[in-house]
């Protein structure tokens, strides 16, 4: 034992001494001897290298220092820092490595090295490898920006305790003395919590797979802010390539403005983005903020200097969108505003602002319809949610209640984290972290979710894309699945692989709770697509919750109905009888899909048209109160067509004795004709005729069969 801690000794004197002998190789002659020429080279590089470096440092602290005098916080991203330095950073980088090849044990020569890396490219080895290399040769030089960077490259490629080790080395180099060192403390210990959490939330990953979308979507450029529609079928997203409409750089970065480009799937696969063009588009900046689940409204955030970025909308009519329309003082101000997302019934919105009076940086606020197709004015959401710091990437689930978002608070690994809060019982939900390997040590934002609720979408900068961001669909596991290991090589799809076509278990105790609605709206006889009116009700409460329309150049539609109401679908159109849907959904019941196409029919003698929304009390001829929307649509039928003689039929299962069956619908059909009377309805223009079981339009076999043929039709006798 003895002589294995002699050993032991003699091993870490060994490895002191060579650290504490380990000195910065100067650029002269006594160091290079016999390489006159090429010491020479070296040291111009270096010395040239040294100027472009100096001048893009100056312009990173100069854009630090400002961040923290406006917002009084330290920023705990990259990206807040600004780019108009890069440039010089970029000019450096090429001289500083031709000098570090021919001297690579210079301190400072690798400080300005490491940290050029660390500005261009932050999660880069180099950046440690070059850093590391600075501190052991001169660990006094440059703290705290050395450790600093150090601490925080490591932080970016998952290295936790020695994130967590150099960011304590950088505490004990920052005098506590003046507001702009104690703004820096804060934030170093902030990032140490960020690596508590990483080293937790890497510790236990969410079980997903996570796929490029591929070529069609993603190029050498950036893409990002992707929404999609409930269904997956229409993609919208920001991306900064060659083919723009203004055809704009930035001077600061070299990037081409911002478009606005849209794809589409067909069998499973999307098709070529396109640039969305004029209106959508401009000259100038144009970038995504939000889409509806139905994909008919979009929200753009354009940028002016007068009024800081605001939001405008846009509108699907037929194959083309409208002209963008600023959004109103009611959400935008001269502040900047972004990221909108709008309830399933469109009468909520939430959005980002960093307007006066906020709580943090950027905060989520909320507005309400004012019913007359405007917007009441803003509020904040409050501190349940919006933290001191930034919020951003606001998302609605359609499900109504699911909030997602990003934040630079909370349980963080870094940057922007996405969270979820449930609002439930008058209040959100505490916010939850998503996890790893949705989250990381990069800025995570924009995170959106399929109606599903199986499929996520955002960008990333991970390695392995086609460009500088690609936009990603993460597939949810269900939690009974063997956990899949998570690392940097099997996290992502290979660029070369196909997107996966997994089809994700249901997640019970975590999906969303909702019926999703789609299908194409035709005139029954030529069976063209028609836009017609889709109200959704809520039959309980008799109240009208949203109105919808379908496209008029293909008749689709997309509804989504979060479950725990008992809804009335309503399609109506001018010249034809209305079409009613009922889905009755228990708070408890699953996702599902339903496609369900409708061919409306012209107001002509003979059309039967079922009602589907007449509710009886059970075995009685007593109306329910829940019928008064559908009544009352047939009331206003009749009304506008005066000339309209009908019958009403009703009809009952199989269950029972015919006769019975034939007497209790006579006087299911007797009601609905005595309350048509009531409401001013000529008799004359009424006849009820009950059939019974007689009629079956389905199947008596199974629930599903019974419940069709328990019905109240209408059928046009004359006009």
């Amino acid at each position: 034992m003895n002589s294995i801690k002699i050993l032991f000794a003699a091993a870490l004197f060994l490895m002191l001494n060579l650290i504490v002998k380990a000195q910065s190789v100067p650029f002269d002659k006594a160091h290079f001897p016999n390489q006159k020429d090429q010491l020479k080279d070296a040291k111009k590089n270096f010395e040239d290298g040294k100027d472009a470096f100096e001048l893009g440092k100056k312009e990173y602290d100069y854009l630090l220092q400002q961040y923290v005098a406006v917002h009084k916080i330290f920023p705990v991203s990259r990206h807040d820092y600004g780019h108009s330095g890069d440039i010089y950073f970029k000019q450096a980088l090429p001289l500083l490595e031709r000098a570090q090849a021919f001297n690579p044990n210079n301190d400072e020569l690798n400080f300005m090295l490491g940290f050029t890396y660390f500005v261009l490219e932050p999660r880069s080895e180099k950046v440690i490898t070059c850093l590391e290399k600075a501190y052991s040769l001169n660990p006094t030089a440059n703290e705290p920006d050395d450790t600093y960077a150090l601490a925080w490259s490591n932080q970016l490629n998952l290295k936790w305790d020695e994130a967590i080790k150099y960011y304590q080395l950088t505490l004990t180099y920052v005098n506590t003395k003046g507001k702009d060192n104690l703004a820096f403390i804060e934030e170093v210990n902030k990032k140490i919590g960020e690596c508590k959490s990483g080293k937790e939330l890497v510790a236990h990953p969410v079980r997903t797979f996570v796929d490029n979308l591929g070529p069609n979507i993603n190029t050498k450029y950036a893409e990002y802010s992707a929404f999609i529609n409930a269904d997956e079928s229409t993609i919208i997203f920001t991306s900064c390539r060659d083919n723009s409409v203004g055809g704009k750089t930035d001077p600061d970065n070299g990037d081409y403005y911002e478009d606005i480009y849209i794809s589409n799937k067909e069998n499973g696969k999307w098709k070529p983005a396109q640039n969305m063009g004029p209106p959508i588009n401009t000259e100038e900046h144009d970038a995504t903020a939000g889409l509806s689940a139905d994909g008919t409204t979009m929200f753009i955030y354009r940028f002016k200097e007068k009024d800081g970025g605001d939001v405008y909308v846009s509108h699907l009519n037929g194959s083309a969108w409208s002209k963008p329309e600023h959004l109103g003082k009611s959400i935008n101000s001269k502040a900047h505003e972004t990221s909108v997302s709008m309830s399933y019934d469109g009468k909520l919105l939430y959005f980002i602002s960093n307007r006066e009076g906020g709580i943090g940086e950027g905060d989520i606020y909320f507005c309400n319809t004012d019913g007359k197709g405007g917007w009441q004015m803003a509020q904040n959401i409050g501190s349940s949610l919006n933290t001191k710091y930034a919020e951003e990437g606001v998302f609605m689930h359609p499900d109504g209640k699911t909030l997602y978002f990003s934040s630079k608070g909370y349980n963080t690994m870094g940057g922007y984290d996405i969270f979820k809060s449930v609002y439930e019982n008058g209040k959100w939900s505490t916010p939850e972290n998503l996890g790893y390997p949705i989250n990381g040590p990069e800025d995570d934002v924009f995170f959106v979710v399929s109606g599903s609720g199986y499929h996520g979408y955002f960008a990333s900068a991970k390695a392995g894309g086609y460009g500088k961001t690609d936009i990603y669909r993460i597939t949810f596991l269900g939690p009974e699945k063997q956990p899949l290991l998570m690392n940097e090589d099997n996290l992502l799809a290979s660029v070369a692989a196909p997107v996966s076509d997994f089809k994700a278990e249901k997640i019970v105790s975590k999906g969303p709770k909702m019926t999703m609605l789609k299908g194409i709206i035709t005139d029954e006889q030529t069976k063209q697509p028609l836009e017609a009116q889709i109200d959704l009700i809520d039959n309980d409460k008799n109240e009208l919750l949203a109105t919808f329309k379908s496209n008029s150049a293909t008749g689709k539609y997309l509804v989504s109905l979060p479950s725990g109401k008992n809804y009335g679908i309503a399609v109506k159109k001018d010249g034809y009888l209305f079409h009613s849907e009922n889905f009755n959904l228990p708070a408890t019941a699953d996702f599902q899909e339903v496609e369900k196409n409708i061919e409306l029919k012209k107001i002509d003698i003979g059309k039967t048209i079922v009602l589907r929304n007449i509710f009886f009390d059970f075995d009685k001829a007593t109306i329910r109160s829940e019928s008064a929307n559908e009544l009352d649509r047939l009331i206003k039928l009749l009304t506008d067509n005066p000339g309209i003689r009908i019958e009403l039929g009703s009809h009952t299962d199989s269950k029972g004795s015919d006769a019975y069956n034939m007497k209790l619908s006579q006087q299911r059909s007797e009601s609905v004709v005595t309350y048509l009377i009531g409401k001013g309805i000529a008799a004359s223009r009424l006849e009820a005729k009950g059939y019974g079981e007689t009629v079956p339009i389905a199947s008596n076999d199974t629930d599903d069969g019974r419940q069709q043929n328990r019905r109240t039709e209408f059928k046009i006798l004359s006009k």
